[in-house]
């Protein structure tokens, strides 16, 4: 009997999905907060504050939850353009859910502005004010913020890809409903 799993494990997938519908709504938020200067802006920079740090909580249990099921494998007659692209693909993804988090909650501690999420949760600042830093923070929060959606639309297109293409069982590993059975051997 073979330890390596066909499917993720329930928890595995959940977290997928559950992370999946929050980092989208941190998309659009954090569109809305710098498209406007409406009421609705606390409200919208409570959200995403939040949120992200709610995320960055989720992917260090993600990791850990990943490290001890591991990954089902991917079809044996998956081109190696493909494996690689989709390894480091996750890789990436992984990177952008640490990173994002963590420069947001940077950027707000060098302008000196308090993070307070819903609940009336502070979180003391670990660096100090520099206008500076507040300003290379912002950037790259910003700008990665496009790249970011741009790796999950291309990861959105691999799962399609998989799924609706090639169906060689690789999106029912992560879908939260079984699938068919798989019709590639895996390696």
């Amino acid at each position: 009997m073979s330890n390596v799993p066909h499917r993720f494990a329930p928890i595995q997938r959940l977290l997928h999905w559950l992370m999946a519908a929050c980092i989208f709504a941190m998309f659009f938020i954090g569109v809305g907060m710098v498209s406007t200067v409406a009421p609705t802006y606390p409200p919208l920079i409570l959200t995403h504050k939040t949120l992200g740090v709610t995320l960055l909580v989720l992917v260090v249990i993600r990791l850990a939850v990943r490290l001890h099921y591991g990954a089902p494998p991917l079809p044996a007659d998956l081109p190696p353009a493909m494996k690689l692209g989709a390894r480091l693909s996750h890789l990436l993804l992984y990177g952008f859910m640490i990173v994002m988090p963590l420069l947001g909650l940077g950027m707000l501690w060098a302008a000196a502005y308090p993070v307070v999420l819903y609940g009336g949760i502070r979180i003391p600042a670990l660096l100090p004010q520099s206008d500076r830093v507040h300003t290379l923070l912002w950037n790259a929060h910003f700008y990665l913020g496009f790249a970011f959606f741009a790796l999950v639309l291309l990861h959105l297109a691999a799962g399609l890809f998989h799924a609706l293409i090639r169906r060689d069982g690789v999106f029912g590993t992560i879908a939260l409903l079984p699938s068919r059975n798989r019709t590639t051997p895996v390696e």
